[in-house]
């Protein structure tokens, strides 16, 4: 029966739907988060082709050198050349050389404290301590830090022998750093305590803040030392194999990346 009683006119559209409604503004508004995820999607292209952009012309001016950021003159890039395993180890390393940069920084702030402060010997401190910041900056970088950079890179035993010498050097250095004798340029322990004991508060201050920092990387790098040199135990690399690639590659390919 319900065949025969059922409405053939009947409207299968609720009445209270306006036939004259614009459809596409229903659509928009189902639509509007899509809009909003390729408004998204556009931006983040931009972005994307702003990057490439800066990355080309740096290129163009620099070849694919990319450090120091305000002068390129190498490349370096962690992510790009240092195998997966090794990469946390590198960039702990490089902060560490970052936090030595800033050390000498300070140390050079602490030693004109100290000359202000009138210590005896604060010329020869604050001389010794420009000297270090001059000299002491780019060597570290290419006497111990490129070159592990390097052995972790192409796994080449000359690299490590480089590291393993000057690396070691820098340690003992720090050490001297820490100890902070007068009239060598160090803003250390002793010349911190003479500091606090005459009342000079503010360059006991900043002594303490070099003498901590000269500690933390020095801490820091002892201990990437020793799992460096674990590292190139078990990886097999000798003496004879280092003299062989010397022989073959001569010194100047350990300052690069070729």
């Amino acid at each position: 029966m319900t065949e025969y009683t059922q409405n053939p006119f009947a409207s299968t559209h609720s009445l209270d739907t306006n036939p004259f409604d614009d459809p596409t503004s229903t659509h928009a508004a189902q639509d509007s988060p899509s809009v909003e995820e390729l408004r998204r999607r556009e931006r983040d292209l931009e972005r994307r082709e702003q990057e490439l952009n800066q990355r080309a012309e740096n290129i163009r001016l620099h070849g694919r050198n990319n450090w120091p950021p305000f002068y390129p003159l190498i490349y370096h890039s962690i992510s790009d050349e240092i195998p997966e395993a090794s990469r946390p180890l590198m960039t702990r390393l490089y902060q560490l050389w970052l936090v030595l940069l800033a050390t000498l920084v300070i140390n050079m702030v602490a030693c004109i404290f100290l000359l202000v402060a009138g210590s005896s010997d604060g010329g020869k401190d604050l001389g010794g301590s420009i000297g270090y910041l001059i000299i002491i900056s780019p060597l570290s970088f290419l006497l111990w830090y490129r070159p592990i950079y390097n052995g972790y890179m192409k796994e080449q035993a000359l690299y490590y022998y480089f590291y393993f010498f000057f690396g070691g050097f820098h340690l003992l250095f720090s050490v001297y750093m820490i100890i902070g004798i007068p009239s060598t340029g160090s803003a250390g322990l002793i010349q911190t305590i003479q500091m606090y004991a005459r009342g000079h508060w503010a360059a006991g201050i900043i002594g303490t803040i070099a003498t901590a920092g000269w500690l933390v990387q020095g801490l820091g790098n002892a201990f990437y030392y020793r799992q460096i040199w674990n590292h190139h135990t078990a990886a097999g690399h000798t003496m004879d194999k280092a003299k062989a690639e010397l022989a073959s590659h001569g010194a100047k390919a350990y300052f690069t990346r070729g």
